[in-house]
This record gives C-alpha cells, sequence and structure tokens, in this order.
C-alpha cells in the first residue's frame, strides 16, 4: 500500500504547510491506512497500532517543510512510522525493563516458508503480533522492512548479537504457531 504522488497530493502538502486544518485532516485521512498498516507490524494489537499511528502522524506534520516532492510521500511516511514504532518499542521496552523480568522462548528448529503459502495475510499478521515486543519488532524491521542487523542494533540500542538472536527466537517461535495453526487447519477442514 503506498500514496499516490499525485498533484492534489502536493497540494494538499502545501496547504497543510500553511496550517491549513481542511487540508490537514484530508492528509491524515489519506496517509492512515498506510501508517496503520505499517504500525501493525510493530505493536501487539489494534490500540496500540493507533497509539503509534498518532505519534507517527504527528511527527509527518511537524516534518511537513523537510518532505521533498522529489520523494515518494508514501515511503516518507512508511519511514516516519517505522522510526516512530522504534521509538515506542524503546519507550516500553524500558518500562518493562523497570517493572518486570523479560521471558525469552525456546528456539527450535528450522523455519517452514512453505507453511506461510498455506495461511492467510490476516493470521500471519495476528502470529506476528503474538510474538514479544522484542522478538515482533526485531522480525518487522529485518525481515519486511529490509534493515541489517546492524542497523537494527543501533536503532534498538542493543548488540548486533542480541538483533540475531531475537530474530532467530521469533523464526523459530512462527514456525512453531505456524505449524500448530496448519495442524489446525487440517484437522477442522480435512
Amino acid at each position: 500500500m503506498n500514496l499516490p504522488d499525485s498533484k492534489e497530493l502536493q497540494e494538499l502538502i502545501r496547504l497543510c504547510r500553511k496550517n491549513n486544518r481542511k487540508a490537514e485532516e484530508r492528509l491524515f485521512k489519506m496517509a492512515y491506512p498506510l501508517a496503520l498498516n505499517v504500525s501493525r507490524r510493530y505493536t501487539t494489537d489494534l490500540d496500540e497500532a493507533r497509539v503509534v499511528v498518532n505519534e507517527g502522524m504527528l511527527k509527518v506534520f511537524r516534518q511537513l517543510e523537510t518532505y521533498s516532492p522529489d520523494l515518494s510521500f508514501g515511503g516518507w511516511v512508511r519511514r516516519i512510522m517505522v522510526h516512530s514504532a522504534i521509538d515506542h518499542f524503546r519507550r516500553k521496552k524500558r518500562y518493562e525493563d523497570r517493572h518486570r523480568s523479560y521471558e525469552e522462548a525456546p528456539l527450535s528448529s528450522s523455519f517452514d516458508d512453505d507453511l506461510l503459502d498455506k495461511i492467510s495475510a490476516e493470521e500471519i499478521l495476528a502470529l506476528v503480533q503474538n510474538l514479544s515486543p522484542a522478538y515482533r519488532t526485531v522480525f518487522s524491521l529485518y525481515a519486511v522492512e529490509g534493515y541489517t542487523h546492524r542497523e537494527i542494533a543501533e536503532q534498538l540500542g542493543i548488540s548486533e548479537g542480541t538483533s540475531k538472536s531475537n530474530y532467530a527466537k521469533a523464526k523459530a517461535s512462527m514456525q512453531k504457531a505456524l505449524a500448530a495453526l496448519h495442524l489446525e487447519k487440517q484437522i477442522n477442514h480435512g
């Protein structure tokens, strides 16, 4: 999902830069599906995703002066949303680190990509959302956004080894959940 780069969009951005509230509302509504789609990959549920969207869209409007029409507006919004999700993860992690210990999932065998072909996008999203915040964030940044483990480590303030470990554990957890879901579907649907 991306936003069309059109003359209409550029006019909306121009009006938003002049603090035109109607244009801001219209731009928010245009960008909302993309922003929510990105945010859902990094959050536990829809309510938390909406918090990230609101934080991210606030950044979009605050940084609108830095947007260049030579860039894809959708790509620019997407990058801001990813960074907002990372910021949200950091705040949440600091809070959780102070209030409880973190329990890691056991590491299991290799990831079976064929299972992914047999389930819907909604089911995959639900599986990703069931990962712990640390695993979900690293998994999404690496597998979906294409960040390297070094970049992830820098963004999240963790070691590169921790990023690799969290990704491996996320994959193992996803494989276990995928296998259980596949087995459930076989039992229910023959």
